[in-house]
């Protein structure tokens, strides 16, 4: 009896917390965690409405540099609010390129509430839009950054507004709502009864697999091995079913963390990255091929995997190819004939991680 009373309240638990949806995939606060005066950035707020005239809030960080490069429009994740995700990226400020970061509504001092997918598309779509028209914005060197939540907002905005950035760049990607769901309640054996739940109670409408199909663009994939809240395997499968150029970068553990605590060893290679996709737009080509070196986790010139054997166990390369981590033009841009060795980066997989329902 009072196994199936448990049952019964489980059951009736996961159903209202994936139909709800707000619980699951947003996870707003108004609090401001930071002043980016207060750390040397120099920013500027702004306003824009969304489509259905919710006022929303932003943020620019202009360049530093006398030459500006390009603009990144970031898209951060579910939780907290833009004033607690900016570090992420502002960094990049110094490097020459413009920052145009929002919060959806519901978050931060953006109006509206939080909790409709819809919205927060219809939010993403009018920050893009609103980033282009910012002074000193070149339309034609936009790169596209979302986290978390935000790849898929990042997908939602390019898809739907029909605009064809620089580059587009997946940190903690996923491949839809629906997995990402089951992904949680996997996680724990007493929710595993219902992992049947999110097939008819979540949503994929604008899921990131549907929208990538649309995107030409350059795309960068970054993933944590160890994502204990996006699990690794969404981001290798949104990776595997986008179009080329692409590429996939592995980062040892954290979520979204590859330009924060990880910082000293991918931001001077997003840099190497960004450099090469702005100059070789629209679609330079290049000699060099890059294949992921599977036993060594590292990204190495063609020629010089060659020098293997062709066959060797467990690459999954055949004849100098290695299926859909073959990376060439602009999607290898970025990455040394060294490689990205694990052994290089810290492991702070112990670390304890601030999770924020599904995402961060």
């Amino acid at each position: 009896m009072k196994k199936n009373i448990l049952l019964n309240f489980l059951l009736c638990f996961c159903t209202l917390f994936l139909t709800g949806c707000t619980h699951l995939f947003f996870a707003p606060t108004r609090y401001a965690y930071s002043n980016p005066a207060d750390e040397g950035y120099i920013d500027e707020a702004f306003t824009f409405e969304s489509k259905d005239g919710t006022k929303l809030t932003g943020m620019f960080f202009p360049s530093r540099t006398a030459v500006t490069k390009g603009t990144v429009v970031h898209f951060h994740g579910n939780g907290q609010n833009m004033t607690s995700h900016y570090r992420s990226i502002a960094w990049i400020a110094a490097h020459g390129y413009n920052v145009v970061t929002f919060d959806y509504r519901g978050y931060g001092a953006s109006g509206g509430r939080a909790g409709s997918l819809p919205g927060a598309v219809l939010d993403s779509v009018a920050a893009l839009q609103t980033a282009l028209d910012l002074p000193g914005v070149n339309v034609d060197k936009v790169i596209v950054y979302g986290q978390s939540l935000g790849t898929a907002m990042a997908l939602a905005a390019v898809a739907e507004s029909g605009f064809e950035p620089a580059a587009v760049i997946l940190e903690g990607s996923f491949y839809s709502y629906k997995g990402e769901a089951r992904a949680v309640l996997a996680k724990h054996w007493i929710t595993w009864p219902f992992l049947w739940l999110p097939t008819v109670a979540i949503s994929d409408k604008f899921a990131p697999k549907d929208e990538i199909k649309h995107i030409k663009a350059p795309k960068l994939f970054i993933h944590s091995v160890k994502d204990t809240l996006v699990p690794y395997s969404q981001g290798k499968k949104l990776y595997k079913a986008a179009p080329e150029p692409k590429l996939f970068w592995d980062v040892p553990a954290g979520h979204v963390e590859a330009f924060t605590f990880y910082g000293n060893y991918f931001s001077p290679r997003l840099l190497e990255y960004l450099d090469k996709v702005l100059k070789n737009k629209p679609g330079a080509e290049d000699s060099n091929v890059y294949l992921i070196d599977e036993p060594t986790r590292t990204m190495k010139l063609k020629s010089s995997l060659e020098e293997k054997d062709n066959n060797m166990p467990g690459t999954g390369m055949q004849n100098g190819t290695a299926g859909n981590t073959t990376v060439n033009n602009a999607g290898e841009a970025g990455v040394k004939q060294t490689g990205t060795d694990f052994e290089d980066i810290p492991d702070m997989s112990d670390r304890q991680t601030e999770e924020t329902g599904v995402f961060r």
